[in-house]
């Protein structure tokens, strides 16, 4: 497993792919990769001017998706299963934004864990129907080595009744990620549904999050060099996105499994098995995670 590369990624033609946060990073390299392979890609991107370019060069299609906006998720989602005739085999759930300051969203939730968390969460339900007629089904949340870090308030995670940290805020939306992927892979199982739900991590890959947080935080200043710093000590994004690829298309992926880079704490090098922060595998806590989710984005749970 830990020499695996994108030349082992078997045929994708035939099958729908999804990925959000496309158009740059992880993201647009998965969907170059896949695209490659033959696969359909659709690329929900923020943006539409990033977006119709990085569609443009993977050969791929463009929906508009903000994941903060749950009005943008709704459409995005009805967009795309009419596209698709309700039919999607792959959806990567990638997109994110780094730590910065508290910001919220038209909805009032914190945008740290709306855009990397919540809408999400949403997405994924919104298009269940779809994803539940696909071939081979897959569900792949992107989390992060970070998810260990100090938990979070299910009763508060907007930060609205304690005190805004914003590497908490990064932490917990993507320990929240993690714990919703392995629920939504539970209750997939309880229903006797094929639809596998898995999870993977980068590493510490040189994506342009590090610049983003920098932007984030009013040190704009700072966003280049800081650039420039992350990916001389980072591993490339092509070997960042390899678990992705793997939870995405290897054939001896099991639902919850949850896939890293293997080498120094899991910051760099290959594919492998990655370590789950205890808190995640509570079930009684991703059970009220999963109720608390549907009660913060209006959508409802699939499975129930």
């Amino acid at each position: 497993m830990g020499a695996w590369s994108d030349d082992d990624i078997h045929d994708q033609h035939g099958r729908t792919v999804v990925i959000t946060g496309a158009n740059s990073g992880l993201g647009l390299r998965a969907a170059t990769v896949l695209a490659a392979k033959g696969a359909r890609v659709i690329l929900a991107c923020r943006s539409q001017q990033r977006g119709e370019r990085a569609a443009a060069a993977v050969g791929g299609e463009l929906v508009l998706l903000d994941l903060a906006d749950l009005d943008s998720v709704r459409k995005a989602a009805a967009d795309i299963r009419d596209r698709t005739g309700d039919r999607v085999d792959l959806l990567i759930d990638n997109a994110g934004i780094p730590a910065g300051r508290l910001r919220r969203t038209a909805e009032g939730h914190e945008s740290i864990f709306a855009t990397n968390y919540l809408g999400h969460a949403a997405l994924t339900w919104l298009l269940m129907p779809a994803l539940r007629a696909g071939d081979s089904t897959r569900v792949v949340t992107v989390s992060s080595i970070a998810h260990r870090g100090k938990g979070f308030d299910i009763e508060d995670p907007g930060f609205e009744h304690r005190g805004f940290r914003m590497a908490h805020a990064y932490s917990q939306s993507k320990l929240a990620g993690l714990m919703f992927a392995l629920e939504l892979q539970e209750r997939l199982s309880a229903e006797g549904s094929s639809v596998l739900s898995v999870a993977a991590h980068p590493g510490f890959t040189g994506t342009e999050l590090g610049a983003a947080g920098a932007r984030n935080q009013g040190l704009g200043a700072f966003a280049r060099p800081l650039n420039a710093l992350t990916k001389a000590l980072s591993q490339s994004v092509p070997e960042g996105t390899l678990p992705v690829l793997y939870a995405a298309t290897a054939p001896d992926v099991r639902g919850g499994d949850y896939y890293g880079s293997q080498k120094f704490g899991e910051f760099f090098g290959g594919v492998g098995p990655a370590r789950i922060d205890p808190r995640a595998q509570d079930q009684t806590l991703r059970a009220r995670l999963w109720k608390r989710t549907a009660e913060l984005t209006g959508v409802r749970p699939d499975p129930a």
